[in-house]
């Protein structure tokens, strides 16, 4: 005998179904505490919208690498994913404040900028109409050079050196008005380039050598501290539309929450990677005079729009210059 569900059952039941969201999120390789502030994302989405929104990881560049996955968020493919936020300049100029060197004073002016509304959700919402917002960031430490060949104690020592930027404009002018020949490439291909000589040398955080393993074949790293560029956490548009108000506030809610958990994690494990970096694979750290640096790309500032020249201004003055 055929059993009957009774019509408020099966209305319950298909009103389930309707509202059960799996959001995809795509990311390239990243640190440990990224990588947990991801999953911490991912964990209490599904614990405010009590199981109607999960999220799907398809982790370390599974899907490509970083201007790929955005692409995938604009097309549909995907629903989330992280990046750089010097990346993003291709998609939105304002991201190009970011790559701009010696923006921020300290880490404690990069959080009191990134946590202000008033000049983040602006750039958050510049590329809606490229299919994306901005939901958070994620601190990605500050950026340094680090080389195969000579250490970089001053200015003069990146001249003519092959050096991997981000594919971003602004890291391209900067590192050529240190001296040096930038290359954009994505994060996969560097290892190999410096192994294979192609590099001279390339700039990221302290992860950069532990993670990516580039200390064994990078072994000089200069405190310079050009940049600090967010990583910026992005859902598509298309996405937000089709969830529901209480789920649209639970993911947004989730986001700022994951950031406040990155906080708490970040600093000890930077410490932790550049223990690492020296204790097991022999790194040498150096701490230039940063006045030549500074001095080289304030060009930068008098070439920069109106509009980026603005932004800058707003960030200059919650760091109270």
């Amino acid at each position: 005998m055929t059993r009957m569900i009774p019509m408020t059952a099966l209305a319950v039941m298909l009103t389930t179904a309707a509202q059960a969201e799996t959001l995809r999120f795509g990311y390239a390789q990243n640190a440990t505490p990224t990588v947990e502030a991801m999953q911490t994302f991912a964990d209490l989405v599904s614990e405010k919208t009590g199981g109607e929104v999960t999220v799907q990881f398809f982790p370390d560049g599974q899907l490509g690498g970083e201007r790929e996955m955005v692409e995938m968020v604009q097309g549909g493919a995907l629903d989330v994913t992280k990046v750089s936020g010097g990346l993003l300049e291709s998609f939105a100029p304002v991201y190009g404040v970011f790559p701009m060197p010696y923006l921020f004073n300290d880490q404690d002016h990069f959080y009191a900028v990134m946590d202000d509304g008033a000049i983040m959700d602006p750039i958050y919402q510049s590329t809606a109409d490229l299919g994306f917002l901005g939901l958070t960031y994620y601190n990605s430490g500050a950026r340094n050079f680090y080389t195969s060949t000579t250490p970089i104690e001053s200015v003069e020592d990146l001249a003519g050196l092959k050096i991997r930027v981000l594919q971003s404009p602004t890291a391209i002018r900067m590192t050529e008005l240190l001296g040096a020949t930038p290359v954009a490439m994505g994060q996969a291909e560097v290892y190999t380039s410096l192994q294979q000589g192609v590099l001279d040398g390339a700039e990221n955080n302290e992860f950069a050598l532990t993670i990516a393993r580039h200390a064994e074949v990078a072994k000089h790293y200069s405190y310079d501290g050009h940049t600090r560029i967010p990583d910026i956490l992005l859902i598509g548009t298309a996405t937000m539309d089709r969830l529901s108000e209480e789920h649209r506030t639970a993911v947004t809610e989730a986001s700022a929450e994951s950031t406040a958990f990155h906080k708490t994690v970040w600093d000890a494990a930077v410490e932790a990677a550049a223990t690492e970096a020296r204790e097991q694979f022999d790194v040498q750290f150096y701490e230039p005079d940063l006045a030549p640096f500074r001095e080289a790309v304030a060009p930068m500032y008098d070439e920069l729009d109106e509009t980026n020249s603005a932004v800058v201004d707003q960030i200059r003055a919650a760091g109270g210059a």
